[in-house]
């Protein structure tokens, strides 16, 4: 019997250190309801995770019908057994009272309980009139990040060559567009380059705007234990926040909110001026290094420090790591992806990488990370801006053979531009020319920037808005149909993470009332659309979750995500398996591009590129003469000051973000009792210094506010940088008096009520990192502390000045050594071996 561990106040767990170049030992994580005993649990069943995006792989304790627990899977690649807080007790939300039971729609302006021939039958017809009265065009779907690969697959067929619509996309353009951007700017294609296991190798990691201890947490568990081993690595921190790496790192850069181009054409001059570049990797893969050596021959340290308010010395300290490291991991996310010019600056990372020959060997590659459990699904699937299997919507060889696959004309398929992006879609909304909007698995109401707006085009008459969730969440309250949705858990599908690992997720109880699958629901439509292919057959002709993977996998052949080599039974019972995996790769790939860039020849490549400044695409002609042997781009990029700068109405920058306690809009974690508890309501960071200046204390009552729109909370002073504020943008209404948006009684605490109406050029991702705000104080805080967490990098800027925010319901660990599953009631566990 192993010491108890309160898993809400140390997140991370107990450390199990490793040396270089050996393997992550194993640590298995176990969470039980209270009074439940592992030896009663009745059935464990496989699963992942689905409230991150690292793909941690559990069992689902279940006791008659229901569930009861999780606990890590030893034999997984990539969580060894770990579990983090959102994984060890997310899982409760799938119960909540409050479910979604039956559908609903809307009569007289109230949504009202239905059947499900009922709701089908009313957007079918809607469905039916708008394509006879305005076409395809007029319908657009808005789906998420966590779904399963086979609903993805099934919504892009019949989306695409069903309703032959081209407005089709996801929230995943809100947190991994500019991933795919980039990584098809640099090497023509999709597909993460690097692996997990890098991290048991590498000697410098280099994180630029990327949380990953509160991200992605079990990953950081493994940082932590190769620091703490022989050896360890070096850290590199590109992040305005004092976050847990930031305080870990060899190196820490705070630069000013926008400014990542410049900071990063910097670390590159210095790299290049110290010749510390892999000349012979350059000539052999690459094209394009000329370019950025005239780029960047001004872009000194000194040049960057005046725009980046970093100091000099320490950017040069950067490069110097970066450019003597034996075996550089790169990691990028949000203050990358959602920040001004995210995708030049995700592509100076890939940059970085490619000229110091830092791909394809252990310890060194690039994770340009996601930020949702199945955003890689989202993509290859082509339920967001790509064609299924990573095909040119350009390259009309791409396309016939895609309407091979589902046996369809080539012109069924919309490509006579490229599928319109989330933002412009609601814009096409606002405008009138989309008058039908299918949005499933996400919540924009709360999500999307600039909420007041986002509200008014969600409340058009003329927009038939159908939901498709868990709850009634605040996008469902404003929709014409709901329907109710089966979650993780409750249905059978496959999913895929940041580092290209295809998990298997099983059934392990029944959904509740009359809730479906995901899966079924399109299924149903499909089929009372009566969608047909050229031949007269049914368009869709699977049935389930197997028969459509089955189905994914012909559309997948030969393709960069190659899955033939993967099946159900494969899956079951193994660790997940990274694509592509097929017959030269039959226990899959851990690495791409090993001996040469494969997919960046003109035939074979996803994308020809677009001008990083305006986004502008580039076309096959201008392709192939820049890269007729399918190399490695290396594309420069210039630095531009952002579009929104502070002013004396609006003095402060202000960023949004994540915290470890809570996944997008709360509809899971807001209803989860340990982790709700941890972070109860919104709060807004700012530095010592900017407080003190304005005789603000900690926990007052203070507003952000724009030019859009105001947020309330109270005050966490943290170590932050100054000039910047913080809000976690994770709260919105439907635990409030106004359910879906603010109201006289409700204050305005969704974050995104002050974000602007921007977006990167070239990925299309918004701009939640940049913008102009003013801070003024309410109410003084008296006894009131901020309801941020004191473990994260919210945590006070004087430690002890707060009381802990850890606590709540049971969320103790018992390590002990072994294999046993052995849990006390209503605690998780730790198994170290």
């Amino acid at each position: 019997m192993g010491a108890s561990m309160d898993r809400i106040a140390q997140p991370w767990g107990s450390r199990t250190p490793y040396d270089r170049h050996e393997s992550w030992p194993t640590r298995v994580d176990t969470f039980l309801e209270q009074g439940v005993e592992a030896g009663s649990v009745q059935q464990w069943v496989q699963a992942a995770s689905l409230l991150h995006s690292d793909g941690d792989a559990m069992d689902i304790a279940v006791m008659d019908g229901r569930m009861v627990g999780v606990r890590g899977r030893a034999a997984d690649r990539v969580n060894r057994g770990r579990l983090g807080p959102k994984d060890l007790f997310g899982w409760q939300a799938n119960a909540s009272s409050d479910r979604l039971t039956r559908p609903l729609i809307r009569q007289g302006g109230r949504l009202v309980e239905c059947d499900w021939a009922t709701a089908i039958e009313q957007i079918v017809a809607r469905s039916r009139h708008l394509l006879d009265e305005r076409g395809p065009g007029s319908i657009g779907f808005y789906t998420s990040g966590q779904l399963f690969l086979e609903e993805y697959y099934t919504l892009a067929v019949l989306a695409r060559a069903g309703v032959g619509t081209n407005h089709v996309d996801g929230n995943t353009r809100l947190c991994t567009a500019t991933a795919a951007e980039a990584l098809k700017e640099s090497f023509g294609c999709d597909g993460q380059p690097g692996s997990y296991d890098d991290i048991d190798h590498a000697d410098v990691i280099a994180l630029f705007g990327h949380n990953i201890a509160e991200t992605q947490p079990v990953q950081w568990m493994r940082i932590l234990d190769r620091l703490d081993g022989e050896d360890p690595p070096s850290l590199v921190c590109v992040d305005p926040r004092p976050t847990h790496v930031a305080r870990r790192a060899a190196v820490h850069l705070a630069p000013r909110i926008g400014t990542n181009v410049a900071l990063l054409n910097a670390l590159l001059h210095e790299i290049i001026r110290t010749d510390a570049v892999d000349q012979d990797y350059i000539t052999a893969h690459t094209v394009g290094f000329e370019e950025l050596v005239s780029r960047v021959e001004e872009c000194t340290p000194r040049w960057a420090a005046a725009i980046c308010d970093v100091p000099a010395a320490r950017i040069g300290q950067a490069a110097e790591l970066l450019g003597s490291a034996d075996r550089l991991l790169s990691t990028v996310l949000q203050g990358i992806y959602q920040s001004h010019q995210a995708t030049a600056a995700a592509v100076q990372i890939n940059n970085l990488h490619l000229i110091r020959g830092m791909l394809g060997r252990p310890g060194a590659g690039v994770l340009q990370m996601n930020g949702q459990p199945t955003a890689q699904n989202t993509r290859e699937c082509g339920a967001n801006g790509d064609l299924p299997g990573f095909r040119n919507w350009q390259n009309d060889s791409h396309v016939a053979d895609l309407a091979r696959v589902w046996n369809v004309e080539p012109q069924t398929i919309p490509h006579y531009a490229p599928s319109t992006h989330a933002m412009q879609m609601f814009r096409y909304a606002e405008q009138g020319s989309i008058r039908m909007l299918w949005i499933s698995g996400t919540n924009p109401a709360v999500s999307l920037p600039e909420l007041s707006r986002i509200r008014d085009i969600l409340r058009q008459d003329r927009l038939f808005v159908v939901v498709q969730d868990l709850f009634l969440t605040e996008t469902a309250q404003l929709a014409d149909v709901v329907l109710p949705a089966a979650t993780w858990g409750e249905k059978t599908g496959t999913f895929t993470n940041a580092d290209r690992t295809v998990h298997f997720s099983d059934k392990a109880v029944d959904p509740p009332g009359e809730a479906k699958p995901d899966l079924d629901i399109f299924l149903s439509y499909a089929a009372s659309m009566d969608f047909r292919d050229k031949d007269g057959g049914p368009l869709i002709s699977w049935h389930d979750p197997e028969s459509a993977f089955e189905a994914w996998k012909r559309c997948s052949a030969g393709r960069p995500c190659d899955y033939t080599g993967l099946t159900y039974g494969k899956l079951r019972g193994a660790s997940g398996i990274q694509w592509p995996c097929n017959e030269q790769s039959p226990q899959g790939t851990e690495r791409l591009y090993t001996r040469d860039i494969t997919w960046a020849h003109p035939d074979t490549c996803e994308s020809y590129g677009k001008d990083l400044v305006t986004g502008a695409g580039d076309d096959v002609v201008e392709y192939r003469s820049l890269n007729p042997d399918g190399k490695a781009m290396i594309k420069a990029a210039a630095y531009f000051p952002p579009h929104e700068t502070p002013t004396e109405k609006y003095p402060f920058q202000l960023t949004t973000g994540r915290t470890i306690y809570h996944f997008h809009t709360r509809t899971k974690t807001g209803r989860v009792p340990q982790l709700n508890a941890a972070a109860p309501d919104v709060w807004v960071e700012a530095s010592a210094v900017d407080a003190n200046r304005l005789g603000f204390n900690e926990g007052d009552l203070v507003e952000v506010a724009t030019s859009r729109g105001a947020v309330q909370g109270r005050l966490r002073v943290t170590d932050i940088r100054p000039g910047l504020l913080f809000i976690p943008f994770h709260y919105g209404y439907w635990d409030t008096k106004g359910g879906h948006g603010p109201t006289d009684d409700t204050p305005r605490r969704a974050a995104n009520e002050t974000t602007i109406t921007d977006w990167d050029p070239a990925s299309k991702q918004p701009l939640f990192k940049t913008a102009a705000a003013a801070l003024r104080r309410l109410q003084r805080g008296g006894d009131h502390v901020s309801p941020a967490p004191t473990t994260t990098a919210s945590a006070p800027w004087r430690p002890g000045s707060v009381p802990s925010t850890a606590g709540g319901p049971s969320a103790a660990v018992i390590e002990s050594p072994g294999s046993s599953s052995r849990s006390t009631g209503g605690t998780s566990r730790e198994d170290t071996r």
